[in-house]
């Protein structure tokens, strides 16, 4: 999903980095609202670890792979603003020091993954985590929340390679969706894995994170 130079044309790749540095901008003012010398470091953990995660892939039907996005995690566990301020500093190292993904692009890949990915995942767990009950609707909560976060940020994709003419909408669609629909499940079993280990072992409470950093960040 990390789209490379020349596959945007001009007007979408200067309009998704001001897309991107709006968000980014409003996203840091949020942010520190609620940083503290104790979240600090949980930000710097699950950036490293997401990071690593993406480096890893995993097989997808048809001989295709798939690696860990990560928005949902973050989000879930941190809030949405320090989720989008998490997934942009992974795909702006991977960009600047692995060249994954390219530098025009770079507004295009954070809107796509840290932005649309982002606020999926947030309204998803948000509107299920309160109408699934227990652990399991929890669980089931995460799991949607991470699949449709990687599709939507897919559909993103997809739009902004037919709005450039690199590939028309019809063809781009069932190859980037059609995929990130398999991959989305690798996601989400992920995710629920990695947040239940993370309650376990009390290095975030999962539950109400997303509900109360956001309160807390727009009552401010």
């Amino acid at each position: 999903m990390h789209i490379p130079d020349g596959f945007l044309d001009v007007k979408t790749w200067v309009s998704t980095y001001a897309l991107s540095a709006g968000a980014l901008g409003y996203s840091i003012k949020k942010s520190r609202e609620v940083l503290n010398d104790r979240l600090i470091p949980k930000l710097g953990i699950i950036a490293a670890f997401i990071f690593a995660a993406q480096m890893v892939n995993f097989p997808i039907a048809g001989g295709t792979s798939g690696h860990l996005l990560g928005a949902a995690l973050a989000t879930i566990l941190l809030g949405p603003f320090n989720g989008c301020l998490i997934i942009s500093t992974v795909l702006i190292i991977q960009c600047i020091a692995f060249q994954d993904g390219g530098l025009t692009a770079l507004g295009g890949n954070i809107f796509n993954m840290a932005v649309v990915g982002v606020i999926t995942a947030y309204l998803i767990y948000s509107l299920l985590s309160k109408i699934l009950p227990g652990s399991t609707g929890r669980n089931i909560a995460v799991f949607l929340a991470s699949w449709a976060s990687v599709v939507m940020a897919a559909f993103a994709a997809t739009v902004e390679l037919a709005t450039s003419n690199t590939v028309p909408f019809s063809v781009a669609f069932p190859a980037m969706v059609g995929i990130h629909m398999l991959i989305g499940i690798g996601e989400g079993l992920i995710t629920v894995v990695v947040i239940n280990f993370v309650e376990k072992v009390g290095f975030v409470d999962a539950g109400p994170a997303v509900k109360s950093n956001c309160e807390v960040k727009t009552n401010g």
